[in-house]
């Protein structure tokens, strides 16, 4: 275990009674073996007196000890960096169901990889989080606003429908509104949870061509950071997928770099997916960012249990070495 501090650390006063009482213990031990001195007919000593255990009968007052270190440690309240379920978080999960997410290059095919992947993702999240799911190709759809049920967002995954065009910034504008929204009412004292939103897209924005327009892609991440909301983006899929449009086979090349800028822009993170196994990756890694935080917390509890234990120890062997407690 590795501690990082205490939150009562005047208890380690107690240590000058721990050392007093280890003191005591020794000084009535020659006193002891003072009196025995004393004694002018040692023969007769060895007769009526008990006969010494030896070493053995010091240790129910080592264990004693101890048990009385580990306790002082225990209530002096160690803290250590320990890995806790969020308590409280907003997440928007923004997929991508443009026509170009059927392209087959990543097996069965690009939609049904990233329905699986989110399903899992969605299911695996801790329960303090709130989860909302929106859909973008040409426009942007809110399928499901924030909230622990996760059925509901499961449902709303299997159900995606393609449509045409790609318009990532109105999908991150309708993340950020959703998440407004539902801060307004939650945000009690503490003010609004953190949020965050994870998108995923396997092209490049087509509604409008401008990245920098007042909704595109761009734009929509700055406002994004201007909120404080940062935004993981998953770029899914190989630069040899293809997809037929109109009994024409057009390739629809995973775009890297316009993510990773949306990524840099709003103050998160980006990752490349190939591969369905990949993706799962990829969800399983953000889902261990979101759903838990390094906090200090509590320690004292093997402290406690061990001098507990320490204690019964020590009471133990008093009654097996000297038939008697300490």
């Amino acid at each position: 275990m590795s501690l990082s501090g205490f939150s009562a650390p005047w208890w380690f006063l107690l240590l000058f009674v721990v050392a007093a009482v280890a003191v005591g213990y020794v000084l009535a031990q020659r006193a002891r073996r003072r009196r025995t001195m004393r004694f002018t007919n040692l023969e007769l000593l060895d007769r009526i007196a008990p006969r010494s255990q030896g070493w053995p009968r010091h240790v129910p007052a080592a264990l004693i000890i101890v048990s009385l270190l580990l306790l002082t440690v225990g209530l002096a309240g160690p803290t250590a960096e320990q890995k806790v379920p969020r308590n409280r978080a907003t997440v928007m999960l923004v997929v991508d169901v443009s026509l170009s997410m059927d392209a087959t290059d990543v097996k069965p095919s690009r939609i049904k990889a990233a329905q699986d992947a989110a399903t899992q993702f969605a299911q695996g999240l801790t329960p303090g989080i709130n989860l909302g799911l929106v859909s973008f190709a040409g426009t942007a759809t809110v399928l499901v606003a924030p909230t622990t049920q996760r059925q509901s967002v499961v449902s709303a995954i299997d159900n995606l429908k393609l449509a045409q065009s790609t318009a990532t910034g109105e999908g991150i504008y309708a993340a950020l509104q959703s998440i407004q929204g539902f801060s307004a009412v939650v945000g009690g004292a503490d003010g609004p949870p953190p949020a965050r939103i994870v998108l995923m897209s396997d092209g490049k924005q087509t509604v409008p061509d401008d990245l920098y327009a007042p909704r595109g892609a761009f734009t929509a991440a700055q406002e994004a950071r201007k909120q404080q909301v940062p935004i993981s983006t998953i770029s899914f899929g190989t630069s040899h997928g293809t997809v037929e449009i109109d009994g024409r086979e057009v390739p629809v090349d995973v775009d890297d770099g316009s993510l990773q800028e949306v990524a840099r822009l709003s103050d998160g993170q980006f990752y490349q997916a190939g591969s369905a196994e990949q993706l799962k990756e990829v969800y399983a890694d953000l889902g261990e960012q979101i759903g838990y935080e390094m906090k200090e917390a509590d320690a004292s509890r093997p402290w406690v249990l061990l001098g507990t234990l320490a204690l019964v120890a020590a009471a133990g062997t008093s009654l097996f070495v000297g038939q008697r407690l300490p």
